[in-house]
């Protein structure tokens, strides 16, 4: 097992299938990191983490505390049930670029995860409305890219890879350099930054 916060650069890919979303980490020489999958159709939205695509061993789960919640809080606990944080939407700075703020496993607010340009997500928003085009707005090559704040400082990046058929993307936390971010919790902030917006 991968011990992931000994690691500071992931690869998350998400994974072609019809009726489930699923995504797979790596580390950047390949070394499988974990395996997850979200049903839809949910009422309550609910993904799990495996160690592996047998899904035989849960390592953590992110599942919404609310149903239909425009300021969603999503508890993130690992395979006991132990608390690791929390991610909750910011709805009202999200109407303009998507916004989270993390909690730690005390119920403190440890980062705060926003698009980087205001421009580009603007500009997707947009994009978005408009007829027929709105429809192939996520096969466009338009950056979809975050970033892990507290404070001022830049804790990590969030950096979707363009022109891939499947959506993958670098999470980058060498700015966390005394890794205080727990990587449990980044992944979770990762994959929801992708399933729970629907890309």
């Amino acid at each position: 097992m991968v011990q992931l916060n000994e690691y500071d650069v992931f690869l998350l890919r998400q994974r072609i299938r019809p009726v489930v979303n699923q995504y797979e980490f790596t580390l950047l020489d390949g070394t499988p990191v974990c395996f997850v999958e979200q049903k839809r159709f949910k009422f309550k939205e609910d993904i799990r983490f495996y160690a592996d695509d047998s899904k035989s061993r849960e390592l953590m789960r992110l599942k919404a505390r609310q149903r239909f919640d425009p300021a969603a809080r999503y508890g993130v606990t690992d395979a006991a049930g132990a608390t690791i944080g929390q991610i909750q939407k910011v709805f009202g700075a999200s109407l303009l670029r998507s916004t989270y703020t993390l909690f730690d496993a005390s119920g403190n607010e440890t980062a705060r995860v926003t698009e980087k340009s205001l421009a580009v997500a603007l500009i997707r928003r947009f994009i978005g409305f408009v007829p027929i085009i709105g429809g192939f707005a996520d096969w466009l090559p338009i950056p979809y890219h975050f970033v892990f704040l507290r404070g001022e400082q830049v804790l990590g990046t969030h950096t979707r890879q363009a022109f891939k058929f499947r959506d993958t993307y670098t999470i980058d936390l060498t700015g966390d350099t005394g890794r205080t971010l727990d990587r449990r919790l980044v992944l979770a902030t990762a994959v929801g930054l992708d399933a729970l917006q629907a890309r």
